[in-house]
């Protein structure tokens, strides 16, 4: 399997990147700042991810998913404990998109922006669920007859 490193354009390198370190625990690696003392990028480690933020270049075509209107991606991080880092998601500015829940695949999961508006997953595996009743569940929620 490729490692892949992700290359988020942000509102301001750092603070994005104290951001990503206190609400997800992104261990900053490396730095690079211009001569005239502004922050360039930013390359933190999220897990085994390379994860390097920069700021937006409109010139550049790089733009921010809040300049932009939205964002079609969601990032997924494994946590241990999705509750605890929800929260600390939460306490760091996050705005939730879909709180916290027990999905039909056998994760605990919610989804939250960040302050440049990436869209990014907390799960937790909670449950081993087959393929057909992976299916079934999503028949379930997805034909609007689903308890809960």
């Amino acid at each position: 399997m490729t490692q892949l490193a992700i290359h988020l354009v942000v509102n301001d390198p750092d603070q994005a990147a104290s951001w990503y370190a206190d609400a997800l625990g992104a261990q900053e690696t490396s730095r690079l700042t211009l001569p005239d003392g502004r922050t360039l990028t930013v390359e933190l480690v999220l897990g085994n991810t390379v994860l390097a933020v920069a700021g937006e270049m409109p010139d550049r075509g790089q733009r921010t998913p809040g300049a932009l209107g939205g964002t079609p991606a969601a990032l997924h991080v494994q946590v241990p404990d999705v509750d605890s880092a929800w929260a600390r998601a939460l306490q760091a500015g996050a705005t939730v998109v879909e709180p916290v829940h027990d999905a039909f695949w056998g994760d605990r999961t919610g989804q939250f922006l960040d302050p440049s508006g990436h869209r990014w997953a907390l799960d937790q595996h909670i449950e081993d669920v087959s393929p057909a009743e992976i299916a079934a569940r999503a028949a379930e929620l997805f034909s609007g007859s689903a308890s809960s």
